[in-house]
């Protein structure tokens, strides 16, 4: 089943994050991409769609406005660097609400919730053995982190540990250290098992960068890594998996 589907951000960088995510996703048709909300509602009045990637932060006109003035919407994806819109939005019945930066895991689980949704709505559609658009890549290999001045691409194979420092997150590579401000939740989504692991309530650590675990320690470079109570069982389990004896 063809979702065709449009995408509004008036930020280039973010509506090139979500062509590049639609192109790897079969089922996906983006037929078109918007830098404001006014020249959707123009779209939208002689063209139909079934899903939308909507941002909500907008001049002239928010997303939140532009959902409002529809009288027959397409679902709707939220994508947001802000998070107290979620209960706006899911007020007006969007499929998903996601926080930028968006990666590619997260972002399939939101377009497969729209699949479930559009079977579950169209009961005369043929039911057919579908593959998990989960399954068309499971890995990101890079992601994007807004600092103060700019976004950042970072390629997750050079991320050696993530450490928090307050509201703030300082992701550690072998050649940057880069401040970005994003909850613990969504440093999970991006950086997560098996090949990431939370040791502590302020790090995560890459499993393959590891050198050695000392007692309750991690050597990545020249950090030695605490491993709290709470994610030392977690932690060690993974480290159990590939041991060799």
């Amino acid at each position: 089943m063809k979702i065709n589907c449009i995408a509004i951000d008036d930020e280039p960088l973010a509506l090139d994050i979500i062509k590049a995510y639609c192109s790897k996703v079969p089922s996906l048709n983006l037929v078109m991409t918007f830098t404001n909300a006014i020249d959707t509602l123009e779209y939208l009045r002689t063209n139909s769609v079934d899903l939308m990637f909507l941002d909500i932060q907008m001049e002239e006109l928010t997303g939140i406005q532009l959902l409002n003035s529809l009288h027959q919407r397409p679902f709707v994806i939220l994508t947001t660097a802000f998070d107290n819109f979620a209960l706006q939005g899911f007020d007006l019945d969007v499929v998903d609400y996601m926080l930028k930066p968006i990666s590619f895991e997260r972002f399939i689980k939101g377009v497969n919730k729209v699949s479930e949704r559009m079977q579950k709505e169209s009961p005369e559609a043929p039911v057919e053995k579908q593959e998990s658009i989960a399954q068309v890549e499971n890995v990101d290999t890079y992601f994007f982190v807004k600092t103060e001045t700019r976004i950042e691409k970072v390629e997750t194979s050079e991320v050696l540990y993530v450490e928090g420092m307050g509201d703030y997150w300082r992701i550690v590579t072998k050649n940057r250290r880069i401040m970005t401000l994003m909850n613990a939740k969504r440093i999970e989504d991006i950086l997560h098992e098996p090949q990431f692991c939370r040791v502590h309530k302020s790090y995560f650590v890459a499993i393959d960068k590891i050198e050695f675990v000392e007692r309750k320690h991690i050597k990545i470079g020249t950090e030695h890594i605490p491993i709290s109570d709470t994610y030392q069982k977690n932690f060690f389990d993974l480290i159990e998996k590939r041991k060799m004896a």
